[in-house]
């Protein structure tokens, strides 16, 4: 198996939608799927031991669902990129994938069309959401009332939160914009307390609800 390929694992409880989804994949020259699963815990059973670069995930499932899956896929490797799948189009169910780590969430409806260019994506580091999705998410935000803490940000801050929830390191960020790790560090903790947010997912959350991390 050459070495250049995307590794992904599909796991979802119908046997038609999993062997759909892998033999799109395989159809592709630089994916190779590795593995499936058909309930969240031999998903994680699987991933953990079959090491994938991209894990895709039903979100409802047997046992265990999606997002509890995620999470705890993401504790023990976070550097596998989590795509959800779901039949559930609310800014919510979007919104909870996202905070438990995944990088992208597809309607299985337009999964067919869009999952290789997902794993691809994903795999580079980027967020991804069905067009559809992307729609709703940005419908919420413009419904909106009230003062913006994005207001609160300088144009520093507001490039650094767009970094970080790129997936970028603080080395990344201080050589991409001329400062000290150290500094960009001292930005994050300062966004994080401006926002009222503890973590990297609720930066993320906000980012995403705001419109300064792309929906695509």
């Amino acid at each position: 198996m050459p070495s250049s390929r995307i590794t992904v694992l599909v796991a979802d409880d119908h046997a038609v939608v999993r062997d759909g989804l892998v033999a799109i994949l395989e159809s592709s020259p630089d994916i190779t799927v590795v593995g499936t699963a058909a309930s969240g815990r031999q998903a994680i059973e699987r991933i953990l031991a079959l090491r994938p670069q991209v894990a895709i995930l039903d979100v409802s499932m047997p046992e265990l669902d999606g997002i509890t899956v995620t999470r705890q896929i993401l504790a023990a490797r976070p550097n596998t990129a989590v795509v959800i799948l779901s039949m559930h189009s609310s800014a919510q169910h979007v919104m909870q994938a996202l905070e438990a780590g995944a990088r992208s969430y597809l309607l299985k409806e337009n999964a067919g069309r869009e999952i290789a260019e997902t794993v691809r994506l994903v795999h580079l580091g980027r967020r991804h959401l069905s067009g559809r999705i992307a729609e709703i998410v940005a419908e919420s935000i413009s419904n909106r009332r009230g003062a913006s803490p994005i207001d609160t940000l300088s144009h520093r801050e507001r490039q650094i939160l767009k970094l970080v929830c790129d997936g970028r390191s603080s080395a990344e960020i201080g050589r991409i914009l001329g400062l000290s790790p150290k500094t960009v560090d001292t930005y994050r903790s300062r966004l994080m307390q401006k926002l009222q947010v503890a973590d990297l997912a609720g930066l993320i959350k906000f980012a995403i609800l705001h419109g300064l991390t792309p929906l695509e």
